[in-house]
């Protein structure tokens, strides 16, 4: 190979190929040292930390600029229901693809598991929960990633006040925009520091808790790693074809290492989103809409979360010796699969709220929450790796619907333009 192509490859993938490096290196580490890794965790806290510090003013700023810079509100009002239609169709898809799975592969099969009942079961209040989700009763409360919803409404409210403002808005646009471009270069510090950082977190996460993984959901993460990352691997190059034809997966795939490494040994979404927005921009994903869908993706686009909710399902119905078969436990299955990955990811406390769902829509005892819990737990890293991932995948797919199927021919001729 030419020594040329060989640079300009280098190039391109320099930065995800040298966070893979130093996950794989911190993997090793954690094998070695065991829970002595656990001394590391400080490192990849100041990673973790960073990224969950710059996430709010950054969703704020950006979801605020991306609307207020929308001259046509009908525009914002067609980005808003394709991406809903994205993240409700691509959700039924991953979880019929467990469906199937667990049909041929029960995940409980052999399982035989002695977990204590909690004491107290709290009844899921589907209103009050809806409520806190989308609002707050303080603003102070609206600077915190735990209202990420709560903080994303009030963004687009803010922004569409700004743009209704017209002109005496327009220097409250301009100020969003300074800010919005001002904050993308703090992410370029910060990313400085990711090989490092979360090389040391990967560490801590093998050295502590790899023994778990030889427990008795053995069987369960089996089945969810592979279909997790069979589902990463070819539903979203299918998407990103979808999405931009020939040059889509090529595209998507070169700018997707840097997020789903991130989510991976993060376990968050909410902390992925600086990345995420860094790569739908290489990308070519024009600026409203990325700015709209990866934010609200992170918190209700919950691929990952879906093809575990069906995991878990069938998990628990095997556990209490119950048969899984049949078109209305089926359906019903996909419903509360994604109910939970799509809606109630988004409330506080979603993924533990999910989990209950599950528990009393199907009536079964208290005991069955702390044994899907621990499963959730456990297929975490590979499902947070789905969701966040596919927020870029997402974005590209609403993209191809709002701006035609050149859009990304588009972007890249603009952006050439721009630079000669």
């Amino acid at each position: 190979m030419p020594a040329t192509t060989q640079n300009s490859i280098w190039r391109s993938y320099r930065y995800p190929l040298t966070l893979i490096i130093c996950i794989a290196l911190g993997a090793v580490i954690g094998l070695i040292l065991g829970e002595s890794a656990a001394a590391l965790k400080p490192f990849g806290d100041i990673f973790i930390n960073l990224m969950f510090t710059i996430v709010v003013p950054l969703v704020f700023v950006n979801i605020s600029s991306a609307v207020a810079s929308i001259v046509d509100l009908k525009r914002l009002g067609k980005i808003l229901g394709v991406m809903l239609a994205v993240f409700i169709i691509t959700g039924i898809i991953s979880a019929t693809i467990m469906l199937v799975t667990v049909s041929f592969v029960p995940p409980a099969e052999g399982v035989s598991l002695e977990l204590k009942a909690p004491e107290e079961v709290n009844t899921l209040n589907t209103a009050d929960q809806f409520v806190k989700a989308f609002t707050v009763p303080d603003f102070q409360s609206l600077l915190s990633r735990s209202n990420m919803l709560a903080l994303i409404v009030f963004s687009i409210l803010f922004g569409l006040a700004v743009s209704l403002s017209g002109e005496k808005g327009r220097k409250v646009a301009d100020g969003l925009q300074m800010l919005s471009d001002v904050m993308i270069k703090m992410i370029q510090l910060i990313m400085y520091y990711a090989p490092f950082g979360l090389g040391a977190y990967f560490a801590n996460l093998v050295g502590v808790f790899g023994p778990e993984l030889l427990g008795s959901y053995a069987r369960a993460m089996a089945i969810y790693y592979p279909i997790s990352l069979l589902y990463f691997l070819i539903a979203f190059t299918v998407y990103a074809y979808l999405a931009a034809g020939g040059t889509g997966p090529k595209t998507f795939w070169k700018n997707a290492i840097a997020p789903a490494v991130t989510s991976f040994a993060t376990g968050s979404s909410v902390a992925t989103i600086p990345v995420n927005l860094q790569a739908a921009e290489k990308i070519g994903v024009p600026k409203d809409i990325r700015e709209i869908v990866i934010p609200i993706g992170a918190t209700a686009h919950m691929d990952g979360s879906c093809l575990s909710a069906i995991l878990k399902i069938s998990f628990i119905f095997g556990i209490f010796q119950m048969p899984f078969h049949g078109i209305d436990t089926y359906l019903t299955a996909i419903m509360i699969a994604v109910l939970s990955g799509v809606v109630m990811s988004g409330v506080p406390g979603g993924g533990f709220i999910g989990e209950m769902l599950i528990v009393t829509m199907y009536g079964f005892p208290p005991e069955a929450l702390p044994i899907i819990a621990m499963l959730g737990v456990l297929v975490d890293p590979p499902a947070t790796m789905v969701n966040s991932t596919g927020d870029t995948v997402a974005s590209m797919l609403v993209a191809r619907w709002i701006d035609g199927k050149d859009w990304m021919k588009q972007k890249l001729t603009k952006q050439l333009g721009e630079t000669i």
